[in-house]
């Protein structure tokens, strides 16, 4: 790092107070906003192509922001990108509580999730250069701990924001309790974070960027417009996916052999449980996030609870994912291995079916369904905790934070799949079999819980036994 100065404890305190802050914003902005879709249909009278890209814009352009986010910070300094990120996010929730129409509203959130994509990964390169490792320990412990009372709150917070009505902005509420939280981690980051850079930046890769981004919207776009049936332009979106991502393996491949700077290593997929731990953060994410697509908009739409209720809902939820993080995968993967992820998930399928019947075949009172999601949250928690510590058990230390970087960018994108694929299948449901809508999600999140199930199974025994790539 260039230009290392010692910090004091109180300097510290200040600096980790605004991370923390930071983390809370990016956190809470991605799930406070299920509990609003509704108001935000309504009051858009949006299709749903609209409703579904609202959630998964933000998660997609974060996705395909975030590796560049940290070569950003890498080349022009820490706190200087963390800045922008923290201006450029808080201006995007303004323009989002502004919005006159659902496309102005995606365009915001898009701008949103790639601004946070800027912010977020400065955030642990100066934990970095905060503290020492020992002290990094205890102080990621603190992050993940309010990142889980963030996530929880965040849909509380919409609902209660969304039921007093404030001015009568409704909804809109929602965006713009983010401008006085920017403002404060604007104004104290520039006072207190340190001004840091890595005196060795890896450069970046635009066109590994251009062209797995392209695969990726290829993919992405043509499902959420199933409602109205798909097109030539759909269909052709559909079969450039492949090409662009054949074509940006390629291109990556022959990056790295020529010691040129590229999107992320390839080498790190001959890692067998590096490779299998892509494939599960991908339909983990996506299966998290199209349940709590489904649970909040089938509360509202099929039930007709209001947002407090569905936000409150939310509770059970997270504390028994915290639950499953904390201790059930902290305490037993050492012994049991693999074998707490594939309980995890099969625990999350199984709890997570009855509870999207539970709501729109059985009419559960809202009390009832508390049990069962407390089991939901436990089961989602005891898989999604072990995932990060199992991917990158056999990675070495020189690709620790290139392996982490390439597994966040996979749980953001599994996100916007998983909200679209879900979210698709909900809005084009037609009753068929019997079911309501949120009866039909239950395929898809079924499908994707079973695929990470599988995996989890394939991981070896020994996972962290020391074992070279290939």
């Amino acid at each position: 790092m260039t230009g290392q100065t010692a910090l004091t404890r109180r300097q510290q305190s200040l600096a980790l107070v605004t991370l923390i802050v930071a983390v809370v914003l990016e956190i809470v902005d991605l799930t406070i906003v299920n509990t609003a879709l509704p108001a935000i249909s309504a009051d858009f009278s949006a299709n749903a192509e609209a409703v579904q890209w609202i959630v998964a814009g933000y998660a997609l352009s974060f996705a395909l922001l975030l590796m560049a986010g940290g070569r950003l910070g890498d080349s022009f300094g820490y706190r200087r990108m963390f800045l922008w990120g923290v201006a450029g996010f808080t201006l995007a929730s303004l323009a989002c509580g502004l919005a006159r129409t659902a496309e102005e509203l995606v365009a915001a959130r898009l701008l949103q999730g790639g601004t946070g994509a800027i912010m977020s990964p400065q955030a642990l390169a100066l934990m970095q250069v905060l503290f020492d490792p020992l002290e990094r320990v205890k102080k990621l412990a603190l992050f993940g701990l309010v990142g889980g009372l963030a996530s929880i709150a965040g849909p509380i917070l919409g609902g209660l924001l969304i039921e007093a009505d404030l001015m009568g902005l409704g909804w809109r509420l929602v965006f713009l309790i983010n401008l006085p939280v920017g403002l404060f981690a604007f104004v104290t980051g520039w006072h207190f974070l340190p001004d840091r850079r890595s005196a060795h930046p890896a450069g970046f890769d635009t066109g590994g960027m251009l062209l797995l981004g392209g695969a990726v919207l290829g993919l992405l776009w043509p499902l959420p417009r199933s409602e109205a049936g798909w097109g030539p332009r759909e269909w052709a979106s559909l079969c450039c996916a492949a090409p662009l991502a054949l074509w940006g393996w390629r291109h990556v491949k022959a990056r790295v052999a020529a010691r040129r700077p590229a999107l992320f290593d390839p080498a790190l997929l001959a890692i067998r449980p590096f490779r299998l731990g892509i494939g599960i953060s991908v339909a983990f994410a996506a299966a998290n996030a199209g349940f709590l697509l489904a649970f909040a908009f089938a509360l509202q739409a099929e039930r007709g609870q209001t947002p407090l209720v569905t936000g409150l809902l939310h509770m059970p939820f997270g504390f028994g994912a915290m639950l499953g993080i904390a201790v059930l995968g902290r305490n037993f993967l050492p012994r049991y291995g693999k074998w707490v992820m594939v309980a995890g998930g099969t625990t999350m399928l199984a709890s997570a079916a009855l509870v999207l019947a539970g709501i729109g075949l059985w009419a559960l009172p809202w009390p009832a369904l508390a049990p069962l999601l407390l089991v939901t949250g436990t089961g989602m928690g005891a898989l999604s905790g072990c995932i990060m510590p199992v991917s990158v058990a056999q990675v070495g230390n020189d690709h620790a934070g290139a392996a982490s970087g390439l597994l966040k960018t996979a749980q953001q994108l599994g996100g916007a799949l998983g909200i679209t694929m879900a979210g698709s299948v909900y809005f084009a449901w037609r009753g068929w079999l019997g079911l309501p809508p949120s009866g039909g999600t239950i395929l898809v999140i079924g499908a994707l819980l079973a695929l990470c199930v599988v995996l989890a199974a394939r991981l070896p025994d020994r996972i962290f036994a020391p074992k070279e790539a290939g």
